[in-house]
């Protein structure tokens, strides 16, 4: 199971039982007609989302969308065959650590209509990453970002534009920046207050150990089994997984939803070190119906899919709901 960027950019990680490897990535999938703001999204071997990108003219590849990377990277083995000149070399905090890594210059990339200049990627192993590269959101930060997940599409507009009217049931939430991330502050998990960013990078959810031992003491987390995280520079570190009985989000619950606890970088590069804090998968993401994602205006719209279960874990919304984090 793959965890997502986050920050700096605080990297994708891999997370399986004690001794597994990670699955192989799907098949690239081909770039939607229409506007240009419209792409159908494929998934790599870990149900992450990928979308089509040009470098240079060149391509399309097929890079994961990660909400929780402030950086774009790329495939090693990708920029060498485009013969991308090479960048600075750059502080990276990952999942697992904090590493030197050698960066490319992106002349141009293309994504939807869009074209973004001058980037200075971190080159990494195709093996690590899954895809040919990661889109971060210092190439969204301007944007809107939403995902429907029923038609497997992602819009990116500009967050100056109006907002699409979605159904009455959607909940509206006001987020919180932290360091150029959205962190939701209306969420519980079995009761406990806790601090939520979306990951679309990472496969699974991860919380901290704050949160862990608040629900130890309370009686309130089921028996964990160890698991494996894994970096996409190939950092590893030890973590318990465990069944959550509810995650709350605005007014929605998510029932019965397997967590991995382990303090992983992203919690101390956020300052999330000292209160609970979860770092919210597509695991979870797929269970709706629609995410959005507006970073300027700090906006996340959820809109709870009708009956939404996926191996025992079930969403039971409870109205509409407009709240501020």
């Amino acid at each position: 199971m793959k965890l997502g960027l986050l920050a700096l950019p605080i990297l994708a990680a891999i997370a399986s039982p004690l001794g597994g490897q990670p699955p192989a990535p799907a098949p690239a999938s081909a770039p939607a007609e229409g506007s240009g703001t419209v792409l159908d999204y494929g998934e790599d071997g870990s149900e992450r989302m990928t979308v089509p990108v040009s470098i240079g003219g060149r391509g399309p590849f097929e890079f994961i969308v990660d909400t929780g990377a402030e950086r774009t990277s790329i495939a090693e083995e990708l920029a060498r065959h485009l013969k991308l000149g090479q960048g600075t070399r750059a502080r990276l905090h990952s999942m697992t650590e904090v590493s030197r890594i050698q960066t490319v210059l992106i002349p141009a990339l293309e994504i939807g209509g869009r074209s973004i200049r001058g980037i200075n990627a971190p080159a990494l192993e195709r093996r690590n990453i899954g895809a040919e590269g990661i889109l971060g959101v210092d190439t969204l930060q301007t944007q809107r970002v939403s995902f429907d997940f029923a038609r497997q599409q992602m819009t990116v507009t500009n967050s100056r534009k109006r907002e699409e009217i979605w159904p009455d049931d959607t909940i509206v939430i006001t987020a919180r920046n932290r360091l150029g991330h959205l962190v939701m502050v209306d969420a519980a998990v079995n009761g406990e207050k806790v601090w939520v960013i979306l990951d679309t990078g990472a496969q699974t959810t991860v919380a901290n150990s704050v949160l862990r031992r608040k629900l130890e003491r309370r009686g309130k987390l089921l028996r964990s089994w160890p698991i494996e995280l894994q970096s996409v520079t190939g950092g590893r570190m030890p973590a318990e997984q465990s069944m959550v009985r509810r995650i709350r989000l605005g007014g929605v619950d998510i029932n019965n939803m397997p967590v991995a606890f382990a303090d992983v970088h992203p919690f101390r590069k956020l300052g999330l070190m000292k209160r609970p804090a979860l770092l919210l998968g597509m695991d979870a993401l797929r269970l709706f119906e629609r995410v959005s994602v507006d970073f300027p205006n700090r906006r996340v719209r959820l809109l709870p899919a009708g009956s939404a279960e996926r191996g025992g874990t079930r969403m039971a919304a409870r109205g509409a709901a407009k709240v501020k984090s």
